[in-house]
């Protein structure tokens, strides 16, 4: 089968940033009181980009791009200020006409599990070509060519045979493979991936990264990947972001972050990493303590109960993000040229390289 390869381009790209996220604030009223889900997250990625979003279960990750999706379900939730500015179009401020214009056709987005992110009452198939149909003016039939398409280009065998099968006659890979060809399907220039790789075993966690670093290359899009795993990382994205307690600590390249942390939090993710290169016996570490309840946000740094290197200005002020280079930037007393204590060896530039 022919294979057609869509690759689509801004009409009038009004800034290299294609998304920037400033200064967003989420937060979820339940019965218990007010949780503070999101407490003023900062970051962009530029048209063509790959940025990985990375920090442990409950640290505002998910939040955060169901915002930029307007996903948002409120009640309970309620976006209390911020910007999120796509294309040049504050997100926030659009109708929820103008945002089902968006979703699915501007922006596409995998949802994290592949087990139950289809309908298991449509054929997938069918489920591809709805989406086509929703945003582009084309016959059924047309859109199901379209979704043949779309299951060949996700390297799905048998696409014809396969549009027509229902998704519990799909592996997990294949699945999570269909899920792809859904947010794919009307060519979108940004593309959220929200733990794709989750409940999927090593070897097709592998293979789905590898496909989405192809599609990416083929299709000129740019990526947004959400993760708490740094490891499957490393090879995709340009540029991370790594969240703590629904605030981001530190952003950087990826040869910044990996090889020169400059967060305790980083540093203490990566020794948690396993490594092959580190001996069978060694104990993995772990990082102590629990992240700090978001009902009642502490007062300084959330980190600071946690942290081996904590000072008493931790425990009373939040850092303000500290320029380490050009492209890096962590929220960290540690890096404050006021700091009179010499800055730990792990956190020094160049100090946390790895062989």
């Amino acid at each position: 089968m022919e294979q057609k390869v869509v690759k689509r381009e801004l009409e009038e790209p009004a800034t290299d940033q294609l998304l920037s996220i400033e200064d967003l604030q989420v937060s979820f009223h339940t019965y218990a009181g007010e949780v503070h889900a999101v407490r003023g997250v900062t970051y962009s990625v530029e048209q063509g980009g790959s940025l990985a979003v990375v920090g442990e279960s409950g640290c505002g990750k998910t939040v955060t791009v169901q915002a930029v999706m307007r996903l948002t379900p409120i009640p309970p939730g309620e976006i209390k200020g911020g910007k999120i500015i796509f294309n040049g179009k504050d997100i926030l401020s659009l109708t929820e006409r103008e945002m089902q214009s968006i979703r699915g056709k501007e922006i596409g987005m995998i949802f994290q599990d592949p087990m139950t992110g289809l309908n298991p009452t449509m054929t997938v198939g069918n489920q591809i070509a709805e989406a086509i149909i929703k945003h582009q003016r084309v016959s059924k039939h047309e859109a199901m060519e379209r979704a043949i398409e779309m299951l060949n280009l996700v390297e799905i065998p048998n696409p014809r045979v396969r549009a027509s099968q229902y998704p519990h006659q799909f592996s997990g890979g294949m699945r999570q493979r269909a899920m792809i060809a859904i947010a794919l399907a009307c060519a979108p220039v940004l593309l959220i991936a929200d733990e794709p790789t989750t409940s999927l075993d090593v070897t097709i966690q592998s293979q789905i990264l590898d496909l989405l670093q192809n599609l990416q290359d083929r299709l000129g899009m740019t990526i947004v990947l959400i993760t708490h795993n740094l490891g499957v990382v490393a090879r995709l994205a340009r540029n991370l972001v790594v969240m703590y307690a629904g605030k981001v600590v530190e952003r950087g390249t990826s040869w910044d972050i990996f090889y020169e942390p400059a967060h305790p939090y980083t540093e203490a993710l990566l020794q948690a990493v396993p490594r092959l290169d580190r001996p069978s016996r060694m104990e993995l570490a772990s990082i102590p303590g629990a992240p700090p309840d978001l009902f009642e946000p502490p007062q300084g740094c959330a980190f600071a109960p946690r942290c081996n290197y904590c000072m008493k200005i931790c425990m009373e002020y939040d850092a303000t993000p500290i320029k380490v280079s050009d492209s890096h930037h962590v929220s960290c007393w540690l890096h404050h040229e006021a700091n009179p204590n010499p800055l730990p060896k792990e956190l020094q530039k160049g100090g946390g390289k790895r062989d």
